[in-house]
């Protein structure tokens, strides 16, 4: 009988970053040059980063992660891929949960990342109820529409990396 993988064994398997070109079928939005996939772990360290009372998106991962990219790689334009960062935000979210309930204190704050509207995630865990009341108690609002629910003003509590 097989067992699942730990998200933990997920988040740290990946261990170097890689430059692709942009897939064909992306190169009308992201253009035809180069794309990084990111490592989880560099995921990570940037959702720890954001304090208390502030948010962060997956377009703002993505710019941080290509921009830091082209720093340290002689100015190389690269974009981040979006399919993976989502991903990496998933596993990194189970994983925090998995160390939640295993009583640790000291985990990634991945209710602090908000889609690029400021709408909630309904697939991290918990759902949207969880990272309602986690935000609610860092002092976040919201409003509803419809089935969504969205920070309110989210736009003046994005980390600035």
């Amino acid at each position: 009988m097989k067992f699942p993988i730990p998200w933990r064994v997920k988040l740290e398997k990946i261990t170097e970053a890689k430059i692709v070109d942009v897939p064909v079928k992306w190169q009308k939005q992201y253009g035809s040059g180069k794309m990084i996939i990111a490592k989880p772990l560099d995921v990570d360290a940037l959702i720890r980063k954001v304090r208390k009372g502030k948010l962060v998106t997956v377009q703002l991962l993505r710019k941080k992660i290509a921009n830091d990219y082209s720093k340290t790689h002689n100015g190389l334009e690269v974009v981040t891929c979006p399919l993976t960062t989502g991903i990496f935000v998933r596993i990194i979210s189970e994983c925090a949960n998995e160390d939640l309930q295993q009583g640790k204190k000291n985990v990634t704050p991945y209710w602090r990342v908000v889609k690029d509207g400021g709408s909630l995630f309904e697939k991290l865990p918990g759902g949207i109820m969880l990272q309602t009341e986690k935000l609610s108690l860092e002092g976040f609002t919201f409003e509803h529409k419809g089935k969504k629910i969205k920070v309110q003003n989210f736009e003046s509590k994005l980390v600035t990396f």
